[in-house]
């Protein structure tokens, strides 16, 4: 239930992030920052946890403060960068010494017995496609500084007084930040499955089938999984 909320808010801080970028409206960035500090916080808050109710008045007092200063949206161009700097973390920490990779765990669990059981030429796959998908998301994180670097007017190049070499709108930015993102990691699933499904014949029947095997693991999996 806490990952379909935390889902449903991204989607919704996509959205008016993009709008905010778009109209150039900081009531949609002030709108858009409000939604991601519900995003971060609502699992904690839900667990009664207190330093969770002591961060909301203050990210909330925070977010007001930017938007009163007219910088509102300025923390959005760091978001895309920092989110996808998380996800790469959760992938490339599975690759230190003495860890299951993040691809391996996943395939045991929707095939079920052990690490113990899985073929090697398996295992030296999933672990390869662990690091493909750090390596990948590291890129795409350092394209996104790029972006909000060059974005004009006041990005984090103009805001701390340089000028941005070449010049992209915001909208060019929020295009390429706040959706292109989910289009690139989409892409990359399905060409993934293409190549693992001609490698590994007979494994999966259809993507439909595969990802239907993934949400089968349920939130719990999942919440371990990502922690």
């Amino acid at each position: 239930m806490i990952l379909l909320l935390q889902l449903l808010l991204a989607l919704a801080y996509a959205a008016l992030a993009h709008l905010a970028s778009l109209w150039q409206s900081d009531a949609c960035a002030l709108a858009a920052l409000g939604v991601l500090i519900a995003m971060v916080l609502v699992e904690p808050l839900l667990a009664r946890r207190a330093w969770a109710w002591v961060a909301l008045p203050l990210a909330a007092a925070g977010a007001w403060a930017l938007y009163r200063a007219g910088h509102a949206a300025l923390p959005l161009l760091l978001v895309p960068v920092v989110f996808v700097l998380a996800i790469a973390w959760v992938f490339a920490r599975t690759l230190r010494p003495g860890s299951q990779p993040l691809i391996t765990r996943i395939m045991v669990g929707i095939e079920g017995g052990s690490v113990e059981t899985v073929a090697p030429e398996l295992l030296r796959y999933t672990r390869t496609l662990t690091l493909a998908w750090a390596l990948a998301l590291l890129g795409m994180a350092a394209a996104n500084l790029l972006l909000a670097m060059l974005a004009s007017p006041a990005g984090l190049l103009e805001s701390v007084g340089l000028a941005s070499p070449w010049p992209i709108t915001w909208e060019q930015w929020s295009w390429c930040a706040n959706l292109l993102n989910y289009g690139v990691i989409g892409g990359f699933f399905l060409v993934e499955f293409a190549v693992r499904k001609r490698r590994f014949p007979g494994r999966y029947a259809s993507f439909a089938g595969f990802v239907r095997k993934l949400a089968g693991l349920g939130p719990v999996f999942w919440r371990d999984l990502l922690r």
